[in-house]
């Protein structure tokens, strides 16, 4: 069964992105410092945090000064995924999105940093980019289009 999956660019303290997948009605959530990867050479760390809600995979703007997570945020990719296999700690994903496409594996990693840190890692599945490198999409002319607003989730 098909479900969405959302990368968002955040323009937070720090530039990172924010992978979720549609899961059990939430978008679960992985901030990624480095961002999505199509070369499989390239092991990106994924850092799980809190849940979101699903109107979350609409949601591109500036979130103000003084709210968690300030900054701009839009939307990077989207599509949907198929979760091929799942295991604890492991999950194998095949992902539709616009950029994003194949075989994916995200998988906790065991030791220093506790059960919240993850690897996302592209499978070679003839899909694969070599030296493929990731480029933000913020300009200043996209970000006098976004309007200032709270996303719809908990602050902390």
């Amino acid at each position: 069964m098909a479900r969405i999956f959302v990368v968002h660019e955040h323009h937070a303290s720090r530039l990172h992105y924010d992978f979720r997948l549609e899961m059990d009605g939430v978008l679960r959530s992985w901030a990624m410092p480095k961002g999505p990867s199509m070369d499989p050479s390239q092991r990106r760390l994924a850092v799980q945090v809190e849940d979101h809600p699903m109107e979350y995979a609409d949601f591109q703007g500036i979130i103000p000064k003084g709210q968690y997570g300030a900054g701009a945020v839009l939307i990077w990719d989207r599509g949907e995924y198929e979760l091929e296999h799942k295991e604890e700690g492991k999950m194998s994903l095949l992902l539709k999105g616009e950029k994003l496409k194949g075989g994916f594996t995200l998988m906790r990693m065991k030791g220093k940093g506790g059960s919240d840190q993850w690897l996302l890692l592209k499978r070679k599945d003839g899909l694969e980019v070599p030296g493929w490198e990731l480029v933000p999409e913020l300009s200043s002319e996209r970000l006098s289009c976004l309007e200032e607003k709270v996303p719809p989730c908990k602050a902390k």
